[in-house]
């Protein structure tokens, strides 16, 4: 299949080749092992760790990378649902691997655990609650091994799903939340992303795009989403730029595993056919989601928002985030970035988090 959902990020134009057969790494070996060097922790304070780890009942696998193993400490969540971006670090988190300790979490159906555990196994766990769950034991694990008082909890695309729904379940595992690409609601994302790749479409004259899109309208609309028209709507927006911005490709991102020090061809491989394991299961309960209910959040939020987002557009978002009630919360434009802000501004992103996050911590640390 060409194409597969995009929120769920990302399904994009993505899954084809590999998910067949498993990449021949040999032609990337000098730089892998240029880029494990790199990304080598050699500060004698600092902590670099690959596990894996009983979560929800089976073995998880996480990654925990810092400079410093008394600066605060991110939990992030990727998207997906199996998305893993652990083997994309090495494009953009060194930085912030100064004044932070991340963890990078691969989710059940996802990456190394994908590898780890029989997908028969979890078939019937793919539940947004689940991830919920295993969200809640993974932060309560690393504050225990790591002697975190409390972590900040980041979240990409999907993983902002799961990590809304565990900062409202526990609030005290949690200094701040970051939502990157929030997630609001399901179907006024699919009707804006719609509505921003014809009217593209329309603009640079691109009649098959346009016959294509009008093919599935009005969108949603009151038909079922199902998977097919998921991939007409997405791919559009996303050819024009509202996955990586001024992109009509963002394989800078797709092919970035091939280069991972800490992924092998089996994970690699892993990537898509967890995506294509999950997506399924996974995608009545995702197209529900809707939080535009949520009037309080008891944590302080920050939002990370693209102004060229339409996989999951940003104006819903800055919409809740004003009428929302917060201990403090905290906007942030990304004016050269659709979906990807990690990727495409980093700079941005490690000083927004400076700015913005990590005061957050160290107040709530000093207080102690």
């Amino acid at each position: 299949m060409k194409a597969l959902f995009a929120l769920l990020l990302p399904f994009v134009l993505c899954v084809p080749a590999r998910a067949q057969d498993c990449p021949d790494l040999a032609p990337y070996a000098k730089a892998r092992e240029v880029i494990r060097d790199l990304d080598r922790i050699v500060a004698p304070g600092g902590v670099q760790e690959a596990y894996a780890t009983k979560i929800g009942g089976i073995d998880q696998w996480l990654d925990v990378r810092g400079q410093d193993r008394h600066n605060p400490m991110i939990l992030f969540v990727h998207g997906g649902p199996a998305s893993p971006v652990t083997p994309t670090l090495w494009q953009f988190e060194r930085p912030l691997e100064e004044y932070f300790t991340i963890v990078n979490w691969d989710q059940r159906g996802a990456g190394k655990t994908y590898t780890t555990v029989a997908p028969e196994a979890i078939a019937d766990t793919i539940h947004i609650q689940r991830y919920v769950d295993d969200a809640i034991e993974v932060a309560e694990y690393v504050r225990k091994r790591y002697h975190q008082d409390k972590l900040i909890l980041m979240a990409h695309s999907w993983g902002t799903v799961v990590a809304t729904k565990a900062a409202l379940a526990r609030p005290d595992l949690f200094h701040a939340y970051v939502g990157i690409g929030q997630v609001v609601n399901t179907r006024d994302n699919e009707r804006l992303s719609f509505d921003y790749g014809l009217e593209q479409a329309k603009a640079h004259g691109d009649a098959a795009a346009v016959k294509e899109l009008e093919s599935i309208a009005p969108y949603p609309g009151d038909r079922p989403i199902t998977r097919e028209r998921i991939v007409i709507a997405r791919k559009w927006a996303q050819y024009y730029g509202g996955l990586s911005a001024f992109r009509d490709d963002s394989k800078y991102y797709f092919d970035g595993s091939l280069l991972s020090p800490d992924y092998d061809a089996r994970d690699v491989c892993a990537i898509d056919r967890g995506n294509m394991f999950t997506l399924g299961r996974i995608l009545p309960e995702f197209l529900a989601v809707d939080f535009t209910g949520v009037r309080r959040f008891p944590i302080p939020i920050v939002m990370f928002m693209g102004r060229h987002d339409y996989t999951t557009p940003s104006a819903p978002t800055a919409a809740w985030l004003d009428r929302l009630e917060a201990p403090s919360k905290q906007g942030v434009w990304f004016e050269r970035s659709a979906h990807m802000m990690p990727w495409e501004e980093p700079g941005k992103t490690l000083a927004s988090l400076l700015t913005y996050v990590r005061p957050l911590a160290e107040r709530k640390r000093d207080a102690h």
